[in-house]
């Protein structure tokens, strides 16, 4: 008898189906997060999902819409503006009545943009597309409205070489003969393309790049990217020849004649606005780090909500020479970092990490994997993204959208508060078995229960409610909350109380039913006491998976039929009861009596532990 109470202990001791649960609904929420757009690869990185309180996010194409489309340029020392918006070929340039074809230092520009470019413009039915980069893909269209079509002209001037682009350059240069001269194309960022080229095309000449013309196409860079435009530069050069073993960009990529200048807008996604405001409200931090240059970058994150002041933008140059508790401190008090290396990508994840964030990094090129590597969750793009980035992220963003981050952490918080709310009933329970076995023995009773009918307990009667929390609705002010302590346990607070609470009051109203079953309804009759104690903790038990769905609103507020998974778990549950309680072989092997009015008293004692959760 007594191995038989040591083995009934040890049974209610252990939630035997709760590593079971916890594998499903994580499984659950993983699907429900690939359904939003958001592919996560690992069960864990579900549960910091929720714990997120730093977002480090790209610009383009996650916060932008990622369609490019000029609308100014810059050449002969003019500004003109461009119509015609998206990548659908169509618009002009006003030129004050002068016809385009008299303008030299358009064409070129045009000719470069399209020859020094990886992309292609496609036309699937009445929609244009761009295949590549969108930024080359504005580039294209911009031509193309003018009638200078690539395939054309790359069968006219074919590309000979190239000097692909990289992040540290942040130029690409193609090489092509035209008019029976090598020429070499370059587009990039406009501050090195200015260092770089030593003249300049005016009206059809090519005359010297002076400090004070210089002065001028910086100003205009400025003045672009203070309009939220991402601004490219134009030059080219001219060889007599062209050798393999001399084409480097130190060979090539200088004394260049700068061209012009192209500003091009990138505008916000709509529902980025929204989301931005919805992770400050949760106590989430976001912050911009871009390629782009600091007004263009600064500009959209003002309108995004991501800063206020222009005192909160930095360039990434600025961190190089810094040390980590400088770049502690900045990370503090910045929102917006422009013209980052893949290095500073790593050292702001870093020294977010030092400041005890929870950091989620964004990131699409093979240079950014290793910053997505040191994130608590590396997000790659699955549009733009590389196989490098996405094999090192923990989660992968199908539609390249912001909204969808904040979307999967909304998804981790529910579904770490589910985890909270079967944890605590499923530990209620048991621990409430426990000590009804425990104050029975105390009080030399004899064992309330068997190891099989406590084994039904904790495999069946638990499973199916604990699975149906683990699919419960978000509480309306979920993404209101500040993140969660990573540190805390994941039992602590109101839901602590909650679960002291509701064990003692399970523990009492069993012991109550055992106690009118072994002395007044059943006397002598231990497999009558059983019923008693079988049905009253199982219906408590059923009826607690209602009150643990939240410590903060009653039942009536959330709505009782708001889970119906709930609903059909617990009446699954408490219809295998009765099978067991009333079919004649399965009420013998589990040692039951046949029971009638007896459920006015298991139901009067099972309702107490839900009116007291309430």
């Amino acid at each position: 008898e007594n191995l038989m109470v040591a083995v009934s202990l040890a049974v209610a001791a252990i939630p035997e189906g709760l590593t079971a649960v916890v594998t499903i609904v994580l499984s659950i929420g993983m699907n429900r997060m690939a359904e939003r757009k958001a592919i996560v690869k690992s069960l864990v990185s579900v549960e910091t999902l929720g714990a997120t309180t730093a977002i480090c996010s790209d610009k383009t194409g996650t916060l932008t819409q990622n369609e490019m489309t000029i609308t100014k340029v810059w050449t002969n020392e003019k500004e003109y503006e461009v119509e015609g918006s998206g990548y659908e070929p169509k618009g002009h340039i006003k030129l004050d009545d002068k016809k385009i074809e008299e303008e030299e230092n358009i064409n070129l520009l045009m000719k470069i943009s399209t020859l020094c470019n990886d992309a292609d413009l496609t036309r699937e039915g009445d929609q244009y597309k761009i295949i590549g980069d969108p930024t080359e893909g504005a580039m294209l269209t911009f031509s193309e409205k003018w009638g200078i079509v690539q395939e054309d002209m790359e069968d006219k001037h074919p590309r000979l070489e190239e000097i692909p682009f990289d992040s540290d350059r942040k130029m690409m240069t193609t090489f092509h003969n035209i008019e029976e001269n090598y020429k070499s194309m370059t587009k990039g960022a406009p501050d090195i393309i200015i260092s770089n080229s030593s003249k300049i095309l005016l009206n059809g000449e090519i005359v010297d790049f002076t400090e004070d013309l210089k002065k001028k196409a910086m100003d205009e860079n400025k003045n672009l990217a203070k309009q939220a435009l991402r601004v490219m530069a134009y030059a080219f050069r001219e060889f007599d020849s062209i050798k393999n073993e001399d084409l480097t960009s130190e060979n090539i990529e200088r004394e260049m004649v700068f061209v012009g200048l192209t500003g091009m807008i990138d505008p916000p996604r709509p529902e980025a606005k929204k989301a931005v405001a919805e992770c400050h409200s949760s106590g989430i931090d976001v912050l911009m780090i871009t390629g782009d240059y600091l007004e263009t970058a600064f500009a959209i994150a003002r309108d995004l909500g991501i800063a206020d002041s222009k005192d909160q933008a930095i360039e990434g140059k600025e961190l190089n020479n810094m040390s980590d508790d400088e770049i502690r401190e900045i990370a503090k008090e910045k929102r917006v970092f422009a013209r980052v290396s893949p290095q500073n990508k790593v050292q702001l994840v870093n020294a977010l990490q030092e400041n005890g964030e929870i950091v989620a990094m964004t990131g699409d090129g093979v240079n950014d994997a290793p910053a997505i590597k040191n994130a608590d969750i590396g997000i790659s793009m699955g549009i733009t993204g590389t196989d490098v980035a996405k094999d090192t992220a923990n989660m992968i963003l199908v539609d390249d959208n912001f909204a969808t981050i904040v979307n999967a952490v909304e998804e981790g918080r529910i579904i770490f508060s589910n985890i909270r709310k079967f944890v605590s009933f499923l530990l209620s329970c048991n621990i409430a078995e426990v000590l009804i076995v425990f104050l029975s023995i105390l009080f030399g009773l004899p064992s309330p229960l068997t190891p099989i009918q406590l084994l039904w307990l904790n495999l069946v009667t638990d499973a199916f409610p604990a699975l149906a929390l683990g699919v419960e609705p978000g509480e309306k002010d979920i993404m209101e909350r500040d993140p969660r302590d990573p540190k805390e346990s994941i039992i602590s607070g109101d839901l602590k109380n909650s679960l002291i609470v509701q064990s003692l009051a399970i523990t009492f109203s069993v012991l109550a039913s055992y106690l009118i079953g072994l002395k007044w309804i059943f006397p002598g009759n231990i497999e009558g006491a059983h019923t008693m104690v079988f049905a009253t903790l199982i219906t408590s038990e059923l009826l607690r998976a209602f009150s643990v769905r939240s410590t903060k609103y009653t039942l009536k507020e959330l709505g009782i039929g708001s889970n119906k998974q709930l609903i059909k778990a617990n009446l699954l549950s408490f219809a295998l009861l009765l099978i067991v309680m009333y079919v004649g072989p399965l009420r013998y092997l589990f040692e039951l009596e046949f029971i009638t009015w007896q459920w006015i008293i298991i139901l009067a004692l099972a309702f107490i532990p839900l009116i007291l959760g309430e």
